[in-house]
């Protein structure tokens, strides 16, 4: 692959709906196309691809390749495999994009290992200098950031939520679909997802919100999460929660925020209660601006919060709570 030029992103459809982190891609993509030559390519999975890559053109792909299968609604890991090396052997790419999603964390080491590939993981930022990659990324729990490079012919790299703004949808934008011819060898397809049981959930999804309020073992149990509840839909966001609150089983695992839970790149997350533990940092440090409040004024929070409030949540939240709604008219 040493004449590999351009760069291929895989349009992640989740529940029927292509993901954000698929257009945060693409945007990635028009980054790195200048300098990796040739065009930004995507390739989509499912029984609407067609559809999905008419989204993935009005995000600014150039061309975008479809394997429209309705076996593959659901994430299915040696068959989605099987389409994207066909995709890269297609498209030729210098870079391949994915979404640091449950999904991509599966799917890139797959990819990269059969590709010969380098790869970087959970990256915040890429660069192309002269064909040598230069990658991005939260190390040591969120404290610090890693950049690393590789003069690889291939590069395969996972893209963080928000770490890119994704371009507004524009549907004058021009692009080519093209069915992709990727037959699937049933007898390499060793692994099947036979049911998949969600959960249902009100409201905005953790990891789509602009704002996140979260809450930790500082609460000393799950009925101040009301109060939470209460701020999130006044400021039209979403409630976490440390790693401490869920293995206490106050809130569902769903909720959790952290190094083992989601990552969240909000414009605005509240922490309340949260110490500020290294591995809880690593889930939300990308967030544009950290408030927090807790009564320990030595905490750790502090040191990554924009605004603070030393003080018991028992007296500030409420009045935090009534002053919002005040100034929001609500």
């Amino acid at each position: 692959m040493a004449d590999n030029r351009g760069v291929l992103v895989f349009g992640e459809v989740k529940d029927g709906a292509l993901t954000g982190l698929a257009r945060e891609g693409v945007a990635l993509g028009l980054q790195l196309a200048g300098e990796a030559g040739g065009q930004v390519t995507a390739i989509v999975i499912g029984p609407d691809a067609e559809a999905q890559a008419k989204e993935l053109i009005a995000s600014g792909a150039q061309k975008v390749y479809t394997f429209e299968s309705a076996d593959l609604a659901d994430y299915q890991p040696d068959a989605y495999l099987q389409v994207l090396l066909k995709a890269v052997e297609t498209a030729n790419p210098k870079v391949i994009v994915l979404g640091q999603t449950d999904t991509g964390k599966d799917l890139a080491p797959k990819l990269a290992f059969r590709l010969k590939s380098s790869l970087s993981m959970d990256c915040v930022d890429v660069t192309l200098e002269d064909g040598k990659l230069v990658a991005t990324k939260p190390v040591y729990g969120g404290n610090a950031q890693g950049i690393y490079e590789s003069d690889a012919d291939l590069h395969a790299v996972t893209l963080r939520a928000k770490a890119v703004e994704a371009l507004e949808p524009d549907g004058s934008r021009l692009g080519e679909i093209v069915a992709l011819d990727a037959p699937i060898d049933e007898s390499a397809v060793r692994v099947r997802v036979v049911e998949v049981k969600r959960q249902e959930a009100e409201g905005i999804r953790l990891e789509d919100a602009s704002v996140v309020v979260s809450g930790g073992r500082g609460f000393g149990g799950p009925e101040p999460f009301e109060q939470l509840e209460e701020l999130a839909k006044v400021l039209g966001g979403a409630v976490g929660a440390s790693r401490a609150v869920c293995d206490a089983g106050w809130l569902d695992h769903s909720y959790q925020v952290g190094l083992t839970g989601k990552t969240v790149t909000p414009d605005l997350y509240i922490a309340v209660a949260i110490s500020g533990a290294s591995q809880h940092m690593a889930g939300c440090s990308g967030s544009k601006n950290i408030v927090s409040i807790n009564k320990d004024k030595d905490s750790n929070i502090f040191k990554e919060s924009r605004f603070g409030v030393v003080g018991s949540w028992e007296e500030v939240l409420p009045a935090f709570i009534e002053m919002v709604k005040e100034l929001r008219g609500s």
